[in-house]
């Protein structure tokens, strides 16, 4: 199955790991298809592109590789819902606001998107967790902290 993507033009999703996630994002409800994609050799940075709507892709990072204070707890809903039984199947990704210059782009703490490796669901589990900003600066890198 080839799509048509935001960044990448038309790829092939031949080999490539589908999420569903049940009941969208917020705002892109309708959307619930989506597979993550590089961005050409960056090991940090990688686009969550919706399946469906090639304009619907967003850039995405461990958080973990950016900060090193972010602790997560995942509620028993999401639990539920993506039916995680082990921490091991389980893998978080955050939200970029890319920006110019890039340093001042930020990222997304308070939302971040929890995937299950092994039933391939997906949710944007909102925390409302006041340590964390929807807008957290990534030019602080681990060593930084």
């Amino acid at each position: 199955m080839n799509i048509q993507t935001k960044f990448h033009g038309e790829v092939s999703l031949k080999g490539a790991t589908r999420y569903t996630f049940p009941q969208g994002i917020p705002g892109f409800e309708e959307e619930t298809e989506w597979t993550i994609l590089p961005i050409n050799d960056n090991n940090v940075f990688q686009v969550f592109q919706s399946t469906n709507t090639p304009d619907v892709a967003f850039v995405v990072a461990n958080p973990y590789t950016l900060t090193e204070n972010y602790e997560l707890v995942i509620d028993e809903a999401t639990q539920e819902a993506l039916d995680i039984t082990s921490e091991e199947d389980v893998f978080v990704l955050t939200v970029i606001t890319v920006k110019e210059p890039f340093n001042e782009s930020t990222m997304n703490l308070q939302a971040p998107l929890i995937f299950n490796v092994e039933s391939k669901k997906g949710k944007q589990m909102i925390t409302n967790d006041e340590s964390y900003s929807t807008r957290e600066p990534i030019e602080r890198t681990k060593e930084e902290n």
